[in-house]
């Protein structure tokens, strides 16, 4: 039985659609924290993860600059400058923009302040054990939408009714039942409607890093200044 999967944080920790590749079987689940992966039965092989892996000591990642550029125009805007490794020590938003600040002149944006927790518990989970890092990758749903979309991004904003529309369609598309199933079983308010369309793309790109199909962006990832890769692949 070989898995894989596609996690996207949710309010009340991670939301995991789970897919068998030898019987088709989807199902989704929430894990309280990231490591709960190491729990299921059978481990996924590929587990890819909404979530910025491997970050810079200063400056942005290449990762997070060329997806911006495949993007373009409004949708670029989704991909958010990941954190610089000093600021995972910080204990408010105050310190986390001082940290930033003193290391490249960047303050933190509340949007990357508010998975900040998450973020840090995927990196310290990542630098417990290297070999997770073939288990654990990178994904960023709007660009594996981009790909999915035959290199297309989004035409709206993923929070707005016609957003929901044109990525449904997508996933409908191919996970059909297993998306309509996800959403009659999932515990009500522990998680969005955005959270569970941005898991399933990031399934969507499961199977094709499984498949050895996906895009890495960029091509020759570099590492972080604790062997962590800096990518995203789709």
């Amino acid at each position: 039985m070989v898995v894989v999967a596609g996690v996207d944080g949710c309010p009340s920790g991670w939301l995991c659609v789970l897919k068998d590749l030898g019987t088709g079987t989807i199902v989704a689940r929430i894990l309280a924290r990231i490591d709960d992966v190491l729990m299921l039965i059978p481990r996924p092989v590929v587990l890819m993860v909404d979530v910025p892996i491997g970050l810079t000591d200063a400056g942005p990642r290449e990762c997070d600059l060329e997806a911006r550029a495949k993007l373009g125009k409004p949708r670029s805007s989704s991909v958010f400058p990941a954190p610089v490794r000093p600021t995972l020590k910080a204990t408010s938003y105050l310190d986390a923009c001082q940290l930033g600040v003193n290391a490249d002149g960047r303050k933190l944006s509340q949007q990357t302040w508010a998975i900040l927790g998450k973020i840090r518990q995927v990196d310290t989970f990542l630098r417990s054990d290297p070999t997770l890092q073939e288990l654990v990758r990178e994904v960023h749903p709007e660009i594996s939408f981009w790909a999915w979309n035959g290199n297309r991004a989004m035409s709206y904003r993923k929070k707005s009714m016609a957003g929901k529309v044109e990525r449904e369609a997508l996933v409908m598309l191919r996970y059909g039942a297993a998306y309509t199933a996800a959403k009659s079983t999932l515990p009500r308010g522990q998680y969005s409607n955005d959270d569970l369309l941005d898991a399933f793309a990031a399934l969507w790109t499961a199977e094709r890093v499984h498949a050895g199909k996906a895009l890495t962006i960029p091509a020759r990832p570099p590492l972080d200044s604790c062997g962590l890769r800096m990518e995203i692949l789709a």
